[in-house]
């Protein structure tokens, strides 16, 4: 029932990014055992700790896998 809700929700966090002039940079605080699964997922990148970021490549391949249609 909720499939892809959160990628859709990290898509549009994505969008709104590149608004300001951001690149659709985005980051966040994973829960440990989430961390491979938003790399899969999101194409996020784990750069330490808890810590996730969607680069520019990642947010631009959300936005067109849940904004093209």
């Amino acid at each position: 029932m909720y499939a892809g809700i959160p990628g859709n929700l990290v898509a549009f966090a994505c969008k709104l990014s590149f608004q300001p002039g951001h690149d659709g940079h985005v980051s966040f605080i994973s829960k440990t055992q989430l961390i491979q699964h938003y790399i899969d997922t999101l194409g996020a990148t784990h750069i330490g700790g808890r810590i996730m970021i969607i680069d520019t490549i990642a947010a631009l391949k959300l936005m067109d896998k849940y904004f093209s249609k």
